[in-house]
C-alpha cells in the first residue's frame, strides 16, 4: 500500500472484514466466545500492519482509518481479558491469578499503537524506502486487494458446560497461538533507548527472520544482526530468542533450532552477544525457583548443549555457592542436572576438568556411568553366578531365543523361582548389551522373547524396570534408553512404567532429580506419538480410499460403456466391443476393485489399532493422574494451608509414603538452615523453602507440565477423568495444577 501497489481503501476493506468477523465471534448472542483466540488473531493482524503503514493511511483515507480504530476500540471493550495462567514461564503455584491491571498481549499492543497514533505515527525502526521513489510510484497503477472471506463461525457448544467451552477454547488456541510471550528477564535500563512501539517492531523483525529462514541458520543469524534500526538491540534479541525457546505450550520450532541460532549469533557478534547470553542465563538462574518445570527442563537441555559448543567454558565459581544450599534447592538441582547432561555430551573426566575453577562442584557430578553388574565379582550367591555364566555361554554359542527360553523354564524358573530367574536373565543380558547402544538393541531384538517369557504381566514388568534401574544406577541416560527401547519392543507397558515411577524410591527423587521424570516423559511421549502417527496414517488412507473409489468407479464405467456398445462381428451385430479391449477393461476394473478393497481393509485395520490406542492412552492418563493425586494428598495437607505454602523448619522430615518415610531425612549440614521464601543468592545464603514444600511445588509443577503438553489428547477423556480421578477427595491445589495445564475454566473446580 505504501508503494502504491495496493489501494488504501482496499486495505481498509480488508481490515473491516477481519474486524467484523472478530466482533461477531466474541458476541455472546451471535457468536462463539470460546473462539476468541481467532478473533484476537484477526485484530493482531490489523494492529501489526499499522507501524508500517498507519501514517500513510491517516494521510490518504483519514476517515476510514479512524472508523477502523473506533471499531478496534469497541472490540477491545467487549472481548475478555486473556490470562496467561498455565502458559506463563514464571509462575508460583501459591500465587493467585495475575492482577486485574496486568495487560494481556493484545491490550498491550493496542496501547502501543494508540501511543504511536498520538505521536503522529512517527517511529524510526521502520524504513520507508518508497519515499525516495514517490514520484515514479504515484504514476503507477494501484490494485484492489479483492474480496476475502473469513472461516465460518464454529457452532457454540450445545451444552453450556465448562468442558464443552474448554474443548473449543483449546482448539481455537491451538490453531491461533499467541506469537510471543515476553520474558522481561533484563532490567529496564537495558532498553532505555527503545520506545515501546520500537520494541514491538524489532520483535516482529526477529520473529519473521526466524520463521522464514528456519532452514538457513547462518543466513538467519546474519539477518538478525543487521536489522534496519538505529539503536542497539542485543538484549532485546536475546530476550526474544529465549521467549521462543521457552514459549508454552510449545515453541514454533524444535529447541535445537534456537540453540543453533544462538551459537551462530555468538560467533557473529563475539564482542557483544556472548556476554548478553551469559546475562540471560544468570537472570534465569536467579529466578529458577519460579520457572515453570517444563521451561526449566528446556533451559537445562539448551544450556548444556550450548556449553558443549564452547568447550564447556563457564565461570562455575559463580555457582559454587549452590553446595551451601539444601539438596532440593532449585538452583542446586539446576547445576546438578546441567553437569549430568554435559557428561552425556562429552565424558566424565572432561567435565570434571571444565569445573576446575570451582572444584567443590565435583560433588554434583553424576557417578561415572559404569554398569552395576551384580555378577561381576565372585561375591554373592554362587548359584546365581553359575547360572549367569551359563547364560553368557549360551549367548556366545549363538543359541536361539527359543532354546534359552526352554532353559529358563526348566533350569531356572522351575528350580530357583521368579526372582532369581528375572535377576539372572536381565542382569546378564544387559551386561552383554552394555558396550554400546547398538549392542543393547541387538540383545533386545535377539533375546527379547526370553525377557517377555519371564515378565508376562504388569507386576513382573515393574520388577523388570527395577532391575534395569539397578543395573544402570550409575547412568541415568542408559536407564532411560533401555526402558524406552523395552517399551518400544513391547517388553514393558506404559502402565508398568507409571507404576514404577511412582514407587516410593522414585517419588522421593521428584524434587532432586530429573531421572524419574525423563523416563515418565519418554513413556507418555511414546504413547502420544503412537496415536498421533496412527491419526496421520488414517488421514492418508482416507485420501487413498477416495482416490481408489474414483479409479474403480471410472474403470467400471468404462467397462459398462464398452459392454453396452453394439459391434459388427462377421457382418452380425454383437453386444460389446473388441474382445481384446473388453478383456483389458475387465482386468483393469477387477484390479481397481481389488485395490479399493485392499485400501479399505488397511483403513479398517488402522481404525482398529487407533481405537486400541485411544483406550490405551485413556488408561494411561487415568493411571497417571490417580498416581499424582495419591502421592500428593498427604504432603499437600501438611505443606499447604488455605492454599498457601506453610513455612516449616528445614529439619522436618518429608514422608511421602509410610513404607519409606525415613528416606528423605535432611542432611545434617542442612538441618540448621533457616527458611523463608528465597532462591538463595550467589553469596551462599540459605534456601528458605523446606523439603516437603519444595517436593509439593515441584510435583505440582510437573502435573501442570504434563497436562499442558498432552492437552489435545486429554480433553477427549476429561469426563472420565472427572468421574474417576478429579473427585471431591483430591486436594484443591492438585485440581488447580491440572486445570491450569488444560487452561480449563476455574468455574469447573469441584
Amino acid at each position: 500500500m505504501c508503494s502504491k501497489v495496493l489501494q488504501p481503501s482496499s486495505l481498509v476493506v480488508l481490515f473491516e472484514t477481519l474486524l467484523s468477523s472478530a466482533a461477531t465471534t466474541v458476541d455472546d448472542d451471535k457468536g462463539n466466545p470460546s473462539w476468541q483466540a481467532r478473533a484476537d488473531f484477526y485484530i493482531t493482524c490489523i494492529l501489526s500492519c499499522l507501524p508500517w503503514g498507519g501514517g500513510e493511511l491517516v494521510e490518504q483515507v483519514p476517515e476510514e482509518i479512524e472508523r477502523v480504530m473506533a471499531g478496534i476500540q469497541a472490540y477491545m471493550s467487549i472481548r475478555r481479558h486473556v490470562s496467561d495462567t498455565g502458559f506463563s514461564v514464571f509462575e508460583d503455584i501459591d500465587e493467585s491469578n495475575e492482577p486485574d491491571n496486568e495487560k494481556d498481549f493484545l491490550e498491550d499492543l493496542w496501547s502501543r499503537i494508540q501511543d504511536l497514533s498520538n505521536n503522529g505515527w512517527k517511529l524510526d525502526s521502520v524504513p520507508r524506502p518508497h519515499l525516495s521513489f514517490e514520484a515514479q510510484l504515484v504514476a503507477g497503477k494501484s490494485h484492489d486487494f479483492g474480496p476475502i472471506s473469513c472461516p465460518d463461525q464454529s457452532d457454540p457448544p450445545t451444552a453450556l458446560s465448562g468442558i464443552a467451552f474448554g474443548r473449543q477454547k483449546h482448539e481455537a488456541e491451538s490453531k491461533y497461538p499467541q506469537r510471543i510471550r515476553r520474558l522481561n528477564i533484563f532490567p529496564s535500563s537495558k532498553y532505555e533507548d527503545v520506545q515501546p512501539i520500537d520494541r514491538f517492531v524489532v520483535e516482529e523483525y526477529l520473529l519473521d527472520v526466524m520463521l522464514f529462514l528456519n532452514g538457513c541458520r547462518k543466513e538467519c543469524a546474519s539477518y538478525m544482526v543487521g536489522l534496519p534500526v538505529s539503536f542497539r538491540y542485543e538484549y532485546l534479541m536475546a530476550e526474544t530468542i529465549f521467549s521462543q525457546l521457552l514459549l508454552l505450550p510449545q515453541p514454533p520450532f524444535k529447541p535445537m533450532y534456537y540453540t543453533l541460532v544462538i551459537i551462530d549469533l555468538c560467533k557473529s557478534l563475539p564482542g557483544a552477544f556472548p556476554a548478553v547470553v551469559a546475562g540471560a542465563v544468570r537472570a534465569l538462574f536467579d529466578k529458577i525457583a519460579d520457572l515453570d518445570m517444563e521451561c526449566r527442563t528446556r533451559l537445562i537441555l539448551w544450556f548444556s548443549h550450548h556449553l558443549s559448543n564452547f568447550q564447556f567454558i563457564w565461570p562455575w565459581e559463580e555457582w559454587a555457592h549452590v553446595l551451601d544450599l539444601p539438596k532440593w534447592a532449585p538452583q542446586r538441582v539446576f547445576v546438578q542436572e546441567i553437569l549430568e547432561r554435559e557428561v552425556r555430551l562429552s565424558y566424565w573426566d572432561k567435565i570434571k576438568q571444565s569445573i576446575e575453577s570451582a572444584p567443590v562442584l565435583e560433588e554434583l557430578l553424576p557417578p561415572k556411568g559404569t554398569p552395576n553388574f551384580k555378577y561381576s565379582s565372585e561375591d554373592g550367591d554362587k548359584t546365581e553366578h553359575a547360572l549367569s555364566s551359563e547364560l553368557i555361554g549360551m549367548v556366545k554359542g549363538r543359541l536361539s531365543a527359543r532354546e534359552i527360553v526352554s532353559w529358563v523354564d526348566n533350569s531356572v524358573l522351575a528350580i530357583h523361582g521368579l526372582d532369581i530367574a528375572l535377576s539372572v536373565v536381565v542382569q546378564t543380558l544387559l551386561n552383554i548389551g552394555s558396550k554400546s547402544f547398538t549392542h543393547l538393541i541387538t540383545v533386545l531384538e535377539r533375546y527379547g522373547q526370553v525377557i517377555s517369557r519371564i515378565c508376562s504381566d504388569q507386576d513382573k514388568q515393574v520388577m523388570l524396570i527395577s532391575e534395569v534401574s539397578l543395573f544402570w544406577k550409575n547412568n541415568a541416560q542408559m536407564t532411560a534408553i533401555a526402558i524406552d527401547r523395552m517399551m518400544g519392543y513391547r517388553l514393558i507397558s506404559n502402565l508398568a512404567i507409571v507404576r514404577w515411577v511412582f514407587s516410593p524410591s522414585n517419588v522421593n527423587q521428584f524434587h532432586i532429580s530429573d531421572r524419574p521424570w525423563e523416563i515418565l516423559r519418554n513413556a507418555v511421549n511414546k504413547t502420544y506419538n503412537r496415536i498421533s502417527d496412527l491419526r496421520k496414517e488414517m488421514s492418508s488412507l482416507k485420501k487413498s480410499v477416495l482416490s481408489a473409489e474414483e479409479s474403480a468407479s471410472k474403470a467400471r464405467a468404462e467397462l459398462s460403456a464398452a459392454e453396452s456398445k453394439l459391434t459388427l462381428m462377421d457382418g452380425e451385430p454383437v453386444l460389446g466391443e473388441n474382445p481384446v479391449r473388453m478383456k483389458r477393461l475387465k482386468s483393469q476394473a477387477d484390479k481397481a476393485n481389488e485395490e479399493e478393497l485392499s485400501v479399505r481393509e488397511s483403513l479398517e485395520a488402522k481404525e482398529a489399532l487407533f481405537a486400541q490406542a485411544v483406550d490405551e492412552i485413556e488408561a494411561l492418563f487415568i493411571s497417571l493422574y490417580k498416581k499424582f493425586s495419591n502421592v500428593l494428598v498427604e504432603p499437600l495437607r501438611d505443606a499447604y494451608k488455605d492454599g498457601m505454602l506453610r513455612r516449616t523448619d528445614a529439619a522436618d522430615e518429608m514422608p511421602i509414603d509410610d513404607e519409606d518415610s525415613s528416606a528423605m531425612e535432611l542432611d545434617k549440614e542442612n538441618e540448621k538452615s533457616k527458611k523463608s521464601h528465597s532462591n538463595g543468592d550467589r553469596s551462599g545464603n540459605d534456601y528458605t523453602v523446606g523439603e516437603k514444600e519444595q517436593w509439593c511445588s515441584s510435583t505440582l509443577g510437573y502435573v501442570k507440565a504434563f497436562t499442558r503438553q498432552y492437552a489435545s489428547e486429554i480433553w477427549p477423556h476429561v469426563e472420565k477423568l472427572d468421574a474417576e480421578v478429579l473427585t471431591k477427595d483430591v486436594h484443591p491445589l492438585f485440581l488447580k495444577a491440572f486445570y491450569s495445564g488444560l487452561r480449563r475454566p476455574t468455574s469447573d473446580l469441584v
